[in-house]
């Protein structure tokens, strides 16, 4: 909630610079122990983003952006240790030792409009008060973002609102994998501050370092190899891909040309990284990470489905390449629709073995939230939980024997946290607001057998569906 302390609100003042170097000999996540209060308002004005939609409205179903090959060798990967500096020996110890790894995750948290600003702030006390709620083996070790850090096309002027400010008493790292507004470059943007180099700057640095983006706040830039790249910590390896700059489709290669500038790096570092889980017959949890979601609810006569769509071909290229190499992500984790969905895929894979695979969308981290069917953001009849939308799947490069959409929220905010152990994959949806939804929601996967069970928390009391406008209006969020 806002604090009563208001501060003065500085509409043409750039943030304060902070210190060139860190201040400690190790990187820095929050403040050092201390509690700040929440903020009441952008430090930055930001303007309406509703005119400008409408000035590059053909641009952002058309545009994709080029981008450079990670850092690391395309088999290689980026350790929780590493990420942590002095203390990663220690975290991944202990890590290991309490014998299980909890991390938070949601995408889609930046906010463009003072409205719902709010929402977002509350989201990354939510998950901060997790931390501090929880026993040390059930902590979080960091926050995995889903991507569209910063609304609305990445701008370094507003890092410090939508990312730094709200995260201010988050004690861990923050890792994350690019979003569609993230990517997005706006004409006339100047050389140099697209907004993939400004995420690199703040997610990719050389070194650890605090960006300029932070302002006056200590939080250190992450040093992650690229926009791609792959996060090995115990007990789970997390692939991240980079979906690109469109609304929709997603896209993670050039699709064999249609999009020209979108280079193929992506696919065989996709197959380097799945041949080496096989080659190491690695036994943890496999995670998939992707901006926009391979699967998006529609209605079986598509008279009706929210403001993204299913990524068909994207899944494709993933398909493909997970067939060839004979490994198959324990669940795939998506941000982009502004709700949460939660999917079965059951293939046939591995010799025969039937498969079941979470396909998860969890886009309602603060920016907004809109209902899985809409007409002008107003809900319309939704599924039943559970529904068979098989019709979803188009040309599936894997023996698919079946999809159903088992849980969604359209109405609250939320993050998932998910643990990992020896043996099992849990993936809990938690509700950081109560404006209606059917509650908690939590699969389990079973590592060495890839089945799932699903279960659900305590509904809450549900509210009514008629003409209820959710989120901010305008067609792209």
């Amino acid at each position: 909630m806002p604090s009563k302390n208001k501060r003065p609100r500085v509409k043409t003042v750039e943030p304060k610079t902070a210190p060139a170097t860190p201040l400690f000999s190790e990187p820095v996540f929050g403040e050092g122990g201390k509690v700040l209060p929440d903020p009441n308002g952008f430090l930055q004005s930001h303007p309406s983003d509703n005119a400008t939609y409408a000035k590059i409205e053909a641009l952002l179903d058309t545009q994709t952006c080029s981008f450079s090959a990670s850092s690391l060798a395309d088999g290689e990967v980026f350790s929780l240790a590493e990420a942590f500096g002095e203390q990663g020996p220690a975290v991944v110890a202990a890590v290991e030792k309490q014998g299980q790894i909890v991390f938070h995750c949601a995408g889609d948290t930046g906010a463009s409009a003072a409205g719902n600003y709010s929402q977002e702030i509350h989201l990354f006390d939510a998950v901060a008060a997790d931390i501090q709620a929880q026993s040390v083996p059930n902590q979080a070790v960091f926050f995995y973002h889903l991507g569209d850090v910063v609304y609305n096309f990445g701008e370094a002027k507003y890092y410090y609102d939508q990312f730094y400010e709200p995260l201010r008493n988050y004690p861990r790292p923050v890792f994350a994998i690019p979003g569609n507004h993230d990517s997005f470059i706006l004409p006339n943007t100047p050389g140099g501050s697209d907004p993939l180099a400004i995420f690199a700057r703040n997610f990719c640095a050389p070194g650890v370092d605090v960006s300029p983006d932070a302002g006056s706040l200590h939080r250190t830039a992450l040093t992650q190899p690229g926009v791609y790249w792959t996060l090995d910590a115990p007990f789970v390896r997390i692939i991240g891909l980079f979906s690109n700059a469109l609304e929709d489709p997603g896209v993670i290669s050039s699709e064999g040309g249609t999009w020209k500038n979108v280079p193929d790096l992506q696919l065989s570092y996709l197959t380097a990284q799945l041949t080496r889980i096989k080659q190491e017959n690695y036994p943890g949890a496999v995670l998939l990470t992707v901006h926009h979601l391979p699967f998006c609810y529609a209605a079986p006569d598509k008279s009706g489905g929210g403001q993204h769509q299913s990524n068909t071909a994207m899944l494709r290229d993933i398909d493909t390449i997970c067939q060839q190499v004979g490994v198959y992500p324990h669940a795939v984790l998506s941000g982009h629709s502004h709700n949460y969905q939660r999917f079965t895929r059951t293939i046939q894979f591995a010799q025969g073995t039937k498969y079941q695979v979470p396909f998860v969308a969890c886009g309602c981290g603060g920016h907004a939230v809109l209902p899985l069917v809409q007409n002008d953001y107003q809900h319309k009849q939704d599924p039943k939980q559970g529904a068979d939308v098989s019709y979803l799947e188009q040309n599936p490069a894997v023996t698919s024997l079946g999809l159903t959409l088992d849980h969604f929220d359209d109405y609250n905010y939320g993050y998932l946290r998910v643990t990992v152990n020896s043996q099992q994959l849990i993936i809990q949806f938690n509700p950081t607001t109560n404006l209606g939804g059917l509650g908690l929601d939590t699969v389990t996967v079973n590592l060495a057998t890839h089945q799932a069970v699903t279960t659900m928390g305590k509904p809450s009391r549900r509210t009514a569906r008629t003409a209820r406008t959710v989120g901010a209006k305008g067609k792209r969020r």
